[in-house]
């Protein structure tokens, strides 16, 4: 497999998995999620990734919050399912249920708290292969697996057989357009290129689109990659440069934590204050309460005209 095995490009939306204030699944919040996402001209989503918050969850639950999601997408757009754990057994355990359900793909991060050495993740890969034969993602996250799949490593691992995508969220932005420069011919690359500066490597070399936490722009988000591809120059540089502005704001660098709370817990307080159906977080994850935090977020918001000026509740 490579990249044109697939079809994956644009805005895709990592999603929040909604949970309620005792800590059950919210089903409901994200069908309604997903549905917003699909109206709003969203590209594809990525199920149960770190936004997702899988990692507290039950390998049922798992299976569940997939299958839903691609019930509720129904083939409007690609669903890729994230099925990150400790075994390359495990991994390949969530794969079988996401495919069984219906997903497009997979994705996994290397295995989280093992720190493997480099030969060790070009065979935890190749063990992935050797168990799904699916499209499969490979995803960069140096904050949750203490380890960077650097440009080098990165040409060596989309050489295995059922890799079609890269989905790179390493901090060294100047890494990231190194490898993507360096793969992008092989594999779908996704990453940073939703600003000034990543506009330009996206135009001079190629790329393929961005995985956000959620979506705060929505239909703006699309827009960027929509302009993009019909050479709509100043318009993908307009909302490159809106992003670049607003996001310091709100995302420590790397984009691993908010600057008011944890990624997802910011993630998800900002979601309501936008209206997004997104319930709330599960522990270890605690929500964001603090009526100032809060009011600042939303005070941010209203500076980039996403919420009115002024508005409280």
């Amino acid at each position: 497999m490579d990249r044109n095995d697939v079809e994956w490009r644009g805005y895709f939306a990592a999603v929040p998995t909604p949970f309620n204030e005792d800590g059950s699944l919210a089903l409901d919040l994200l069908r309604e999620l997903l549905e917003l996402y699909v109206r709003e001209g969203l590209h594809g989503v990525l199920i149960e990734g770190t936004t997702g918050e899988w990692f507290s969850q039950t390998p049922e639950e798992r299976r569940l919050v997939a299958q839903t999601a691609v019930e509720t997408i129904d083939g409007r757009i690609p669903v890729i399912v994230g099925c990150t754990d400790y075994t390359a057994d495990l991994v390949a355990g969530h794969a079988r249920g996401a495919l069984d359900a219906g997903a497009d793909g997979i994705a996994a991060t290397p295995p989280p708290y093992a720190k493997p050495f480099r030969e060790e993740i070009v065979a935890w890969y190749q063990d992935i292969s050797a168990r799904v034969d699916a499209p499969l993602m490979i995803y960069n996250w140096p904050h949750g697996t203490s380890v960077e799949i650097d440009t080098d490593l990165a040409q060596e691992l989309v050489e295995i057989d059922t890799v079609v995508a890269f989905k790179d969220s390493t901090p060294n932005v100047e890494q990231f357009y190194a490898s993507s420069r360096a793969v992008v011919d092989r594999v779908r690359v996704f990453g940073p290129y939703m600003t000034p500066a990543g506009l330009e490597q996206l135009e001079r070399y190629g790329g393929d689109g961005t995985i956000g936490g959620g979506s705060l722009f929505l239909r703006a988000d699309a827009e960027f990659w929509e302009a993009h591809w019909r050479g709509d120059h100043d318009a993908a540089l307009a909302h490159a440069v809106r992003n670049e502005r607003l996001f310091p704001k709100l995302w420590l660098p790397g984009g691993w934590a908010g600057q008011h709370g944890h990624y997802a817990s910011e993630l998800k307080a900002l979601m309501a204050i936008l209206g997004q159906p997104g319930g709330t977080v599960r522990r270890p994850r605690l929500p964001i309460t603090d009526p100032a935090k809060l009011e600042e977020m939303r005070a941010i918001l209203a500076e980039e005209g996403l919420v009115p000026a002024g508005a409280g509740g």
